[in-house]
């Protein structure tokens, strides 16, 4: 249980877990990470025959991440210390982790949350979308992401390099167990209202944000990828049909206005699908739990320092032709004044293809230093 200034529901907590214990013939102890509680937790849990394990790091993973590896039990439930989680009915959790799950979620939804325990913000708004976006992003079958009580085998959670410090741990946990092939099951649990008279620690703005923003920055498909595939795509077919003339669509019409910034919108894209590309290399290099498919795994085979710089080089040279059709064809007319729409018309597709081109080969640069092998201590 991870703890900070927990002394008005520590005890009954503990309580029941022991009483857990003592009943179902489990061999376990009942583990105290306390984050620096002011009010007496830490003499309050001895005495009720928990151990302690100092954390000093602030935050709900910081202490969480200590608890677990403090541990000395094969399989670890954590659950918050202020009596909203019912310790004394855990058949579920160790049923299915005696049954080689290895993480085993509550489900509030599904087990029931009493009147006043969770504030209708949080039960209609924030946790039901935050675990939609994780089901999408992931394909997880987990509908109740953040339950705070769950169950799971110590070594296989140690064995995700889990990262954050906060509240974002409870999706952590649940994204890089579901994208390393964990074994992932998810039983009813009930949620009463906590019996502390201070507030929560949790902060639902900056919480829901700290978790949307995990949830996001792990899926660079949804967060770059996609977003930047239509951009560009969008700009491109724009600029490249303006180049042939004005565009009238009813009462609108687009010319080489928009045509400019259609093509910065390409650019926008392509610097978008790059970023999504070099971060799903990045962490195919480093190891890190990104989502990946067959055509990923196929085009990091074939990606290349050279292969990129041919490209951006193709890419740069159609620009550099553009322009010479257009010197030339201005040194016919004796390089006098010219058309400025007309010029505007071809000169943003040369820009647009130097632009990329050149996007393309710095991008290309830096996935040859991602691929440089290097001893590793």
């Amino acid at each position: 249980m991870p703890c900070l200034n927990e002394a008005e529901t520590l005890a009954v907590c503990i309580d029941k877990a022991q009483g857990y214990l003592q009943r179902s013939g489990v061999v376990g102890e009942v583990l105290i990470a306390d984050n620096g509680s002011t009010d007496g937790s830490q003499q309050i849990a001895v005495d009720h025959g928990a151990r302690v394990v100092g954390v000093e790091e602030k935050g709900y993973g910081n202490a969480l991440m200590g608890g677990i590896v403090a541990a000395h039990g094969t399989y670890v439930i954590m659950g918050d210390a202020d009596d909203s989680y019912d310790f004394s009915k855990l058949d579920p959790f160790i049923e299915r982790l005696r049954a080689g799950d290895e993480l085993v979620m509550g489900n509030r939804f599904r087990g029931g949350i009493a009147p006043g325990a969770m504030p209708p913000l949080h039960k209609y708004l924030g946790n039901p979308v935050l675990s939609t976006v994780g089901r999408v992003l992931f394909r997880s079958d987990i509908r109740d992401f953040h339950c705070g009580l769950r169950g799971f085998n110590r070594e296989s959670i140690l064995g995700l390099g889990l990262i954050t410090t906060g509240m974002e741990f409870a999706s952590e946990v649940v994204v890089k167990s579901t994208l390393s092939g964990l074994k992932i099951s998810e039983v009813p649990t009930t949620l009463d209202k906590d019996g502390r008279s201070r507030p929560p620690h949790l902060r639902s703005w900056r919480d829901g944000w700290r978790h949307l923003r995990f949830l996001m920055l792990f899926s660079p498909r949804w967060l770059f990828l996609i977003p930047g595939l239509v951009a560009f795509f969008v700009g491109l077919l724009g600029t490249v049909a303006l180049s042939f003339g004005p565009l009238v669509f009813g009462a609108v019409g687009l010319d080489v206005s928009s045509q400019v910034y259609l093509a910065a919108l390409t650019v926008v894209g392509w610097q978008a699908v790059l970023f999504a590309l070099l971060t799903k290399l990045y962490a195919r290099h480093e190891g890190f739990y990104l989502p990946r498919s067959q055509a990923f795994e196929r085009f990091a085979e074939r990606a290349t320092l050279e292969s990129g710089a041919l490209i951006g080089l193709g890419l740069v040279l159609v620009g550099i032709v553009i322009g010479i059709v257009q010197v030339v064809a201005w040194g016919s007319a004796g390089f006098g004044a010219q058309d400025p729409v007309d010029t505007m018309r071809l000169a943003v597709p040369a820009a647009l293809a130097l632009m990329l081109g050149a996007q393309t080969i710095m991008a290309s640069l830096f996935l040859g230093i991602l691929s440089v092998d290097v001893r590793r201590a």
